[in-house]
């Protein structure tokens, strides 16, 4: 363990034992190909067409598999001591995003703001920022409503020490427990801080209600509202950029960019914080956890961003749909910790402003004397920019050149010659800007950082069907395929510029969708195999066949040890291969997507996540229910690898009773048994699916 002025950094205990399963593992992968290779040349009994597909898909997948070890070749997890923070704490800039009202409904990204403006945080030091990149008329209206509610709700959770500070969840039963033993004075003081609550609520429904409040508006000049800014608490600022049909608006990099710029000429804190607009603020003193790494004395320099993982308060026990993404927020990100840090998420994170404008942690102050064709032509925010420099702001009064020159920055014309989006800001490469930032802050020669802690910082809400998850899987995928064949890929861009293994970890997350065709082959390949009595593995008897055994029963045993040690259960660990597998096939959509953009073929587009909660839908998500409906282009993949299967296990058992081949036939038996097993819930619901259509 590494003990540091403000953190504490402690390397996963069996460290050496999961080095060696690597290296074991790695023999026996070569022993495979030995094995493969040798008996396609040189066995003349050999079905050359399927050992040829086979032994592709075992290539494909021993080079994922290669890449990735590297998440698990030095995993750390850290622990923060906020009570050795200095008092006087550095200005932090709360940044939220929305668009459309339909998806993500305004009462509840109002939640979201006031849970940010609730922070435990100086509130001197403290700004928060709402982009509506919709322009919608409810979105400002919520603002100015959510403010006002602010007013009261802030003194109250600072009175009696509220931590639940997200409003919708204190006053709910997830919020039961801070609301015991508690005096009568406060249960009257709650009565009519929830009795608020619910009219600001009802007040924000009322005016959505109108049709023409909800549209979004994609022809409009730049909007900017200072919506509260009475010292007693955090500036709150309103920004609906310029949006111009014929002009490209980047999507929701270019939104943050534009709150970058804003912010700099406003309140212009050192650091600041990207949340989604479903995803409050659970823990206030999130920003004092961030604060260990970045005031740090022995690490401050280099670390460009803090990240928490994205976690969610509506899974369900079973999380069917693995939602809590445990193998990227406990395996890979705490991976790439012990190497120079996770990659960066959407939301949950703290940046340093500087390690976004400045290039790399060495720059000099020479690109200011170019600042212009950097940043652009206002020098209002240049000016900023070199105050930066100095690390500490104090709340200025807004005048109204501010104001207008901040409406200058938010034009959709003032990045036009300048390095926004490539060098500086958050980066245009793909429609994944938070992605591709940290990959760049990293090849730049920052570090990052990764706490989960045991208290969620940070709860969003989950998708509750299979349509949502997919859509958002399909569109991260096929933008991780266009990193991988663009200038900045991590096959050359990256080899260049960082570790090895670090590189690796990169390589992985664009060639994931990969698993698509691994899985195609050996979901279809050994079946029909089996059906026609065509051995594609060696005979049980074989000594060879222990190369296989050894494969799988080591690759299982890994992923238990990963879901135990991670306070998971068999359970966890049977349903996360389930979901592993249908979501590996269906990436199989990603591939041809990010196909067509790099052909030019399908232009860029962002699909927005819809946060709207459909209670039917969620009913079934907690009893355990997988919920097609809508996703029958998702399924059809692995609807036709399951009709392969259980046709090939049917046929194939009447065949081998008959012909009596079972030690030939027993690699491929188990094989189909095994996909069978894991696949009957995904049956089950896709039945479920057909008779409700039908």
């Amino acid at each position: 363990m590494a003990t540091f002025t403000l953190h504490t950094e402690t390397v996963q205990s069996w460290l050496a034992l999961s080095r060696l399963h690597i290296l074991c593992h790695l023999v026996v992968v070569l022993l495979l190909f030995y094995y493969r290779f040798t008996t396609l040349f040189y066995d003349s009994n050999t079905p050359t067409v399927p050992v040829i597909l086979m032994t592709i898909a075992e290539v494909m997948l021993s080079v994922l598999w290669f890449f990735n070890q590297a998440f698990r070749w030095r995993p750390v997890s850290r622990s923060v001591m906020t009570e050795k923070l200095p008092a006087n704490l550095p200005g932090l800039d709360i940044f939220v995003c929305t668009i459309d009202p339909e998806k993500e409904p305004t009462g509840e990204v109002m939640d979201t703001v006031i849970s940010a403006i609730a922070m435990d945080y100086p509130s001197n030091k403290l700004a928060v920022y709402l982009s509506d990149d919709g322009g919608c008329p409810v979105t400002l209206y919520g603002m100015r409503e959510a403010c006002q509610f602010a007013k009261v709700w802030l003194p109250f959770c600072k009175k009696y020490g509220i931590k639940t500070r997200c409003p919708k969840v204190f006053f709910s039963p997830m919020g039961e427990d801070e609301q015991l033993l508690r005096t009568e004075e406060f249960r009257v003081e709650q009565e009519q801080i929830k009795a608020k609550y619910e009219k600001m609520q009802k007040n924000i429904e009322n005016f959505g209600s109108d049709p023409k409040n909800r549209r979004i508006v994609t022809d409009r000049p730049p909007r900017i509202e200072i919506v509260n800014d009475q010292p007693e608490m955090p500036r709150v600022i309103y920004v609906s950029r310029e949006r111009r049909p014929s002009l490209p608006h980047k999507f929701k990099g270019g939104a943050l960019n534009t709150l970058l710029r804003v912010s700099g000429l406003i309140s212009n804190g050192p650091y600041v914080l990207a949340v989604d607009c479903d995803m409050y603020c659970n823990d206030p003193s999130s920003a004092k956890q961030a604060m260990c790494f970045f005031l740090d004395p022995e690490t401050s320099k280099y670390i460009a961003f803090v990240q928490f993982p994205q976690m969610f308060h509506n899974l369900s026990k079973k999380d069917i749909y693995d939602n809590q993404s445990r193998t990227a927020f406990k395996t890979m990100w705490q991976g790439m910790d012990g190497l120079r840090g996770p990659g960066l998420s959407g939301s949950g994170n703290y940046l340093s402003r500087s390690a976004l404008l400045f290039g790399s942690p060495n720059q000099k102050d020479d690109y200011l004397h170019d600042a212009q064709n950097y940043f652009g032509k206002s020098t209002m925010y240049i000016e900023s920019l070199k105050a930066l420099r100095g690390k500490q702001t104090t709340k200025k009064n807004i005048s109204d050149e501010i104001l207008r020159e901040a409406q200058v920055v938010a034009s959709c014309s003032y990045e036009t010659n300048t390095n926004w989006g490539t060098e500086v800001g958050f980066s245009y490469g793909i429609l994944l800007e938070s992605t591709i930032t940290g990959y760049l802050l990293h090849s730049r020669g920052w570090k990052s950082a990764y706490l989960y802690p045991k208290t969620p910082c940070f709860l969003g809400c989950a998708p509750t069907d299979i349509k949502e998850g997919m859509l958002q899987l399909v569109k991260w995928l096929s933008e991780l395929c266009l990193l991988g064949v663009s200038k900045y890929s991590p096959f050359t861009y990256g080899f260049s510029r960082m570790s090895i293994m670090h590189t690796f970890t990169y390589c992985f997350l664009t060639m994931s969708s990969f698993y698509a065709i691994v899985f195609i082959l050996y979901g279809i390949v050994p079946q029909v195999c089996f059906l026609k009595g065509i051995p594609v593995f060696p005979k049980v008897t074989d000594p060879w066949f222990a190369v296989f055994a050894i494969l799988h029963v080591a690759t299982q045993i890994q992923h238990l040890i990963e879901v135990l040690s991670g306070d998971g259960s068999v359970a966890m660990w049977w349903d996360e291969q389930r979901i592993w597998i249908l979501k590996s096939v269906t990436s199989v959509f990603a591939i041809i997507e990010g196909a067509k953009k790099w052909l030019g073929l399908n232009k860029k587009k962002f699909n927005l996540s819809n946060k709207a909660i459909d209670k039917e839908k969620l009913k079934k998500y907690e009893q355990g229910r997988f919920d097609f409906q809508g996703a029958a282009l998702f399924m059809s993949p692995m609807v036709i690898l399951l009709i392969v299967n259980i046709v090939s296990f049917f046929g194939g058992l009447w065949r081998l009773f008959n012909v009596k081949d079972f030690e030939d036939m027993f690699g491929q038996l188990f094989l189909v048994s095994y996909v069978m097993a894991l696949s009957y819930p995904i049956l089950e619901g896709i039945i479920t699916m057909k008779s409700k259509s039908g």
